[in-house]
């Protein structure tokens, strides 16, 4: 069976080296970059308009740089996941616009598919791209087949609900439905958030509405009750491998019988090649947090969660889990053996 490959987050970088040029050294695992559109709400915040400025550079180098991935034989998908659209929720200007930006990137430079976390997009690219598949967002938190039969005529494809990335069990019932169906099914494999955060729905229409929010006097920096508001209390801290959804590059290889493309969440991550790195050569040494998104990791600093010491039984362990966590002591005691201070 084949190596995994990478469904991976575009990120705008000036530096010397674009994000293409990371995208052309990895390009045998990676099956397809995702991308926002400038400044439209998606998972996360805009990348060409900071309070009111839009740097029209960032327009350019994004067509430039997708341009040059369509001609590696990347596929390309558009995010179109924003949590909310407000007003424009079920509008004609919704349709209308989804339509002008499809028309444009299909002349300009080529798209295969879009991921959306909006039912109503999904129906305006079924209406009038029958050549574009659609895709359901990690976000909409679809775990079930009862769920997926409720939205199969509106999406081709599935991004499973991250909370049962380590449930073999719900995966191969899913995966079966998918293959009698034709749909297909992909996981994201280095979330940092908390399995079945109680604010991510409120944290992902926050971000929807970034652009607006941000340029108030708001309350607070830090929204109440989220991950890093959590991981803020040190005696929280053993939650981040026991709450969590992340595959470690390692095991990677344990999921190849189901999945022929993985998500990577690349899009904000520090160093995104580092990411693509680990994943692709499926090892790595160093602090665990540095891999996902969100990372943590200077919540913890001082102090890593270092890799390289996860003890070898860590995946087996984790897949037969019961959930069970007050009768077990298990991801606790793994965890003082991984944390370690490195500075």
């Amino acid at each position: 069976m084949g190596k995994i490959k990478f469904s991976i987050g575009y990120q705008f970088k000036e530096e010397e080296q674009i994000f293409s040029d990371i995208v052309e050294k990895y390009k045998d695992r990676i099956e397809e970059v995702y991308f926002p559109w400038l400044n439209l709400p998606s998972g996360r915040g805009p990348i060409a308009e900071k309070v009111g400025y839009i740097n029209w550079f960032v327009q350019k180098q994004l067509e430039y740089e997708l341009k040059k991935i369509k001609k590696l034989g990347i596929k390309l998908n558009l995010l179109l996941n924003a949590s909310c659209w407000g007003e424009n929720s079920l509008s004609i200007n919704l349709t209308n616009m989804v339509i002008s930006i499809i028309d444009y990137l299909q002349e300009n430079i080529g798209l295969d598919s879009i991921t959306s976390f909006s039912p109503v997009i999904a129906y305006i690219i079924k209406k009038n791209f029958k050549d574009i598949e659609v895709r359901a967002s990690v976000n909409m938190r679809i775990g079930k087949i009862k769920q997926m039969e409720q939205l199969e005529d509106l999406f081709d494809d599935f991004v499973m609900q991250r909370e049962y990335n380590r449930d073999f069990e719900r995966i191969e019932e899913i995966k079966d439905w998918c293959n009698k169906k034709g749909k297909k099914l992909s996981i994201l494999v280095n979330s940092g958030c908390i399995n079945f955060c109680p604010v991510q729905s409120f944290h992902d229409n926050v971000i929807s509405h970034e652009a607006e929010i941000f340029t108030k006097a708001n309350l607070t920096d830090n929204i109440p009750g989220n991950c890093w508001s959590f991981y803020k209390e040190k005696e929280n801290w053993k939650y981040l491998i026991s709450y969590s959804s992340w595959i470690r590059p390692e095991d990677l290889h344990h999921y190849e019988k189901y999945f022929d493309v993985v998500k990577l969440a690349t899009r904000t991550n520090q160093d995104p090649e580092k990411v693509i790195k680990a994943y692709y050569d499926e090892k790595y040494q160093g602090n665990l947090l540095d891999l996902f998104e969100p990372s943590h990791s200077k919540i913890l600093y001082p102090y890593i969660i270092e890799n390289s010491r996860f003890p070898d039984d860590w995946f087996e362990k984790i897949t037969k889990c019961n959930k069970l966590c007050q009768n077990c002591s298990y991801c606790e005691n793994v965890f003082k053996e991984v944390i370690v201070k490195k500075f």
